[in-house]
């Protein structure tokens, strides 16, 4: 049986804004279940005076939206904003399952990060989840795309194609 990972959600915010908070716009997903919780990082990123987009599916498709107090649930069980025009944000905050020690993420295999990221490579991909989900190697198919960095409740950790592509040329 697996156990049950948990830590307080706020752990995470002194992590992410230390590392990234020099940047203006943010890509947090709103979780759900066991993943490891955003509410605290976005309360405290829009305090910060950061804009901050959530997930929307639209037509098998992730988006980048506003958000908004107004959410619905999407059949898939997560909350998303009921409307919104996609924008692109500096910084991806995305969650995993569990992921390897060059940045490779599992996710739930619905492939809408990897996508997503595909379409939007400027994107700094920044994985949130813990300690506990790390692992040496994950399998990986060909549409696959790593994270730059990883924060977990612990510290954040570059990945060797953050630092060699430039990705992280504002810090």
């Amino acid at each position: 049986m697996r156990e049950k990972i948990s830590c307080p959600a706020e752990a995470f915010v002194p992590r992410v804004l230390g590392a990234f908070g020099e940047f203006l716009s943010f890509f947090v997903y709103l979780s759900f279940g066991s993943e490891a919780g955003t509410g605290p990082l976005i309360h405290s990123l829009l305090e910060a005076g950061k804009r901050v987009c959530v997930p929307r599916l639209e037509r098998g498709e992730m988006r980048s939206v506003p958000l908004t107090d107004k959410l619905v649930r999407e059949p898939h069980g997560f909350l998303q904003p009921d409307e919104g025009e996609e924008q692109t944000c500096e910084v991806a905050i995305t969650p995993l399952l569990a992921v390897d020690a060059e940045g490779f993420r599992l996710g739930y295999g619905g492939g809408y990060y990897d996508r997503y990221f595909a379409a939007h490579p400027q994107v700094l991909r920044v994985g949130l989840g813990f300690e506990a989900q790390l692992s040496a190697r994950l399998p990986r198919g060909m549409g696959d795309i790593p994270l730059h960095a990883l924060v977990t409740e612990r510290e954040v950790r570059f990945f060797g194609q953050a630092l060699d592509s430039g990705a992280f040329h504002r810090l």
